[in-house]
């Protein structure tokens, strides 16, 4: 049986899971899903069109579900949907979409540290981590993996790439591409990611050539379209090289140089 704290606030017609476990002066709004054994600690706020898998653990003072700040918001159903198995530590906000039937996506196993915040449309991939404070502007895309140091702000529509890394008190402002590092304000990429590829891993083969693949785009002074073709008659095939050609290939903002 779930665990639900007198003073909590659950609206009727509200969908809790087994064994969930709801603090003192939590809001559960009544098109709220929540899969099992999900903690809501204390004062926690979840609200909204929102669905959220299991085993999730919200501590206190975060607000989740709740309307776009986006001025464009013309009402609707709009949603936000949330996987398995995350952290979201305190006063985190992450808000639903904007437009009728669009959605806020965060998915599993992500560790999303105090006062972050994920903006409207964002869709977030898996096994990532936030550091304090750090902000998700909206449609922001961020593939797993990806790590996000405190203080850091993403402009809207940006895109990190799988396993990339953004240093603190960092501005980004165009594409993170996969596997590298970037830092700075605005936030160019300075080099691979090379702890996190070991710590999810990738290969030393495939680190060697991403590497290579790293000068190629941000050493040698080529057009993107002329470091792809480079790195694409030059380096070897993997799975790693074919994601971050096509991530830079796709770059609708432009990649962080």
């Amino acid at each position: 049986m779930s665990e639900i704290h007198p003073t909590a606030v659950i609206h009727k017609d509200a969908n809790l899971g087994e064994d969930c476990r709801v603090g003192p002066y939590c809001i559960i709004g009544a098109d709220v899903v929540l899969g099992n054994r999900c903690q809501l600690h204390s004062h926690v706020i979840i609200d909204g069109k929102t669905e959220m898998g299991a085993d999730n653990e919200i501590f206190p003072f975060a607000s989740i579900g709740l309307k776009t700040q986006d001025l464009k918001w013309k009402g609707g159903n709009t949603f936000t949907r949330i996987g398995h198995a995350n952290t979201f530590r305190e006063y985190v906000t992450i808000h639903s979409a904007t437009s009728d039937g669009e959605t806020t996506v965060v998915g599993s196993n992500n560790h999303i540290l105090a006062y972050c915040h994920i903006a409207h449309n964002v869709q977030m991939g898996n096994h990532v981590i936030m550091s304090n404070v750090g902000t998700l502007a909206g449609h922001v895309i961020v593939e797993d993996y990806a790590v996000i140091g405190g203080l850091a702000a993403v402009h809207q529509f940006c895109r990190i790439g799988k396993m990339a890394i953004i240093g603190g008190c960092s501005k980004v402002v165009q594409d993170v591409p996969p596997f590298m590092l970037a830092d700075g304000n605005p936030a160019e990429t300075r080099t691979v990611n090379k702890i996190g590829m070991e710590r999810n891993g990738v290969s030393e083969e495939s680190q060697n050539t991403l590497r290579q693949a790293y000068k190629i785009l941000f050493r040698e002074g080529l057009t993107i379209s002329n470091a792809l073709k480079k790195i694409e008659s030059d380096l070897p095939v993997s799975l790693e090289m074919n994601h971050l050609i096509q991530f830079v290939r796709t770059s609708q903002r432009g990649i962080s140089k």
